[in-house]
């Protein structure tokens, strides 16, 4: 059985690869230590199959005042841009500032 070594290509990973991005697994072999946080504000931390930071719970908009689920709403809408239109009237005359122009 013959093995080309110049055919297989054999991911270089260190320690300064794995602060750049996260691994890159199915599953992983350990729990990591999370802060999970609630709509309310607390937080709190928990055992998680990935490496993350932090996991924000979403609001459940029908739990909030008629009031509060409609600016909820309106912030989830995309900002209308505004168009600026400049519309200003020039009556400058180049002509009128001749006579201070030295030759």
């Amino acid at each position: 059985m013959i093995i080309l070594k110049n055919l297989l290509h054999i991911r270089q990973l260190s320690s300064a690869s794995a602060c750049i991005t996260k691994p890159h697994r199915s599953t992983y072999v350990r729990t990591y230590p999370t802060v999970l946080a609630n709509p309310d504000g607390s937080t709190f931390t928990i055992h998680y199959e990935e490496p993350r930071k932090l996991i924000k719970l979403p609001i459940n908009i029908w739990t909030l005042s008629e009031s509060e689920r409609k600016a909820k709403l309106e912030e989830r809408k995309p900002k209308k841009k505004v168009k600026i239109v400049d519309d200003i009237e020039d009556s400058y005359d180049s002509k009128k500032y001749l006579k201070y122009i030295k030759k």
